[in-house]
């Protein structure tokens, strides 16, 4: 019995010491699994989030600054007034972590006569990216180099106070410098210098350079600023022309019969007609821009050929359209539950220009007029777009469409 008793005691030992083995691994499992998972957490919130957005940047003094977005992957560019250059960088980036790429610029004036070019006492006069020497009356050169009896003839002057301005000077190194501010540059002798306002107009005017206005150019003392026609209002750029909408801004003038269709600088008063009552052929308007023509007596062959609708549609363009351009689209629309043809035949059938404009498929029920050759304005066309529908080779109906192009006088 005793002995028996101690064999169980061992049985219940060994028992015990299982079930601790088993607890302690799985305290330790809890262990890992609770350390794990603080890592994590600490990991995640060390780690900065990613920037939604960069700090605000300034133009530099006597620049200028072009974009307005400070997201990431935005791009800000930067540029100098006219004597000025840029110092830094021109381009900065957004980056995913707050920061702007390249370094911040700045604009320094650009002075060739800081290395005193003009020899033998020659005055150096800073114009707009050159530099001019003011020789004494026994020198004479671009820099004063040679030995002239006389001195250079001295450049003409407006005499405008608008536009002329006094030069700043300092006595540098025995000799006089001089420089004007931007927009100008240096007319004169040395003794009755003068700072005369550039024209940035005629500067670039060339037909084949940049264009510093969409429209007109206005010198201003020390710059420009553009000018719209008529009708058109300037864009924050300074540059470009923006079409004013009479119509929907109700600055028309057009009676309650008719409507108001918005153009290139204006406007037009239209009121669309049916045709009138031709035999057989008689038309009723279902809306301001369209017609459909009444039920036909079976036997008339020739009211059946007459469209079944007729729309009227009216397209402002600017002058000289870049071509081949889409300007209209025609389709068919098909009822639900009902069989639609199974072709169509699209055809200009009268007015516009004779190899000015194309009629091309863009579909299987569809077509576009397209403007082959561009047109000048101002002036207005009409045309007639036909699509003839057609099951099994029988025609079924045809419809109108009665385009009207108003062509602006600009190319905005």
């Amino acid at each position: 019995q005793s002995c028996l008793s101690r064999q169980q005691l061992l049985a219940a030992i060994r028992q015990m010491q299982q079930l601790l083995k088993g607890q302690e691994s799985r305290f330790s499992e809890g262990l890992r699994a609770v350390r794990s998972r603080l890592s994590t957490i600490h990991a995640s919130l060390a780690k900065e989030p990613p920037a939604a957005s960069c700090p605000a940047l300034q133009a530099p003094a006597d620049g200028r600054k072009f974009g307005s977005k400070y997201l990431v992957d935005h791009e800000v560019h930067f540029a100098c007034d006219p004597g000025f250059q840029l110092l830094g960088s021109g381009t900065r980036v957004c980056q995913a972590n707050g920061s702007w790429t390249g370094q911040e610029p700045r604009c320094a004036e650009t002075s060739e006569c800081l290395s005193s070019p003009c020899q033998n006492g020659g005055t150096c006069l800073e114009g707009l990216g050159h530099f001019r020497c003011l020789c004494p009356p026994q020198w004479a050169g671009t820099t004063c180099q040679d030995q002239a009896p006389t001195a250079p003839p001295a450049w003409s002057v407006r005499d405008d106070p608008a536009f002329t301005r006094q030069p700043h000077c300092a006595q540098i190194a025995q000799s006089q410098q001089c420089s004007c501010d931007p927009g100008f540059h240096m007319s004169g002798m040395a003794s009755t210098g003068m700072c005369q306002d550039l024209n940035e107009c005629e500067v670039y005017q060339q037909e084949e350079g940049p264009r510093l206005c969409a429209h007109a150019c206005v010198n201003i003392p020390g710059s420009f600023h553009c000018s719209c026609p008529a009708g058109y209002v300037l864009l924050s750029d300074g540059k470009s022309c923006e079409d004013i909408d009479e119509c929907s801004l109700s600055q028309d003038n057009c009676t309650s019969g008719s409507t108001c269709i918005n153009t290139g600088g204006g406007f037009q008063c239209v009121t669309p007609q049916c045709p009138p009552t031709a035999g057989n052929v008689s038309y009723v308007k279902t809306s301001p821009f369209q017609c459909e023509r009444n039920p036909c007596p079976m036997e008339s062959r020739s009211c059946h050929q007459a469209p079944k609708t007729i729309s009227f549609h009216y397209l402002p363009l600017p002058s000289k359209l870049r071509t081949p351009a889409p300007l209209f689209r025609m389709a068919t629309a098909v009822p639900p539950g009902r069989p639609g043809p199974d072709s169509l035949r699209f055809s200009i059938a009268g007015g516009g220009e004779r190899g000015r404009f194309a009629v091309q498929r863009s579909g299987r029920h569809s077509a576009e007029l397209l403007l082959l050759h561009s047109l000048r304005g101002p002036r207005t066309l009409q045309l007639d777009l036909d699509m003839a529908e057609y099951q099994e080779r029988v025609f079924q109906a045809k419809h109108l469409s009665k385009i009207t192009l108003f062509v602006s006088a600009y190319e905005f």
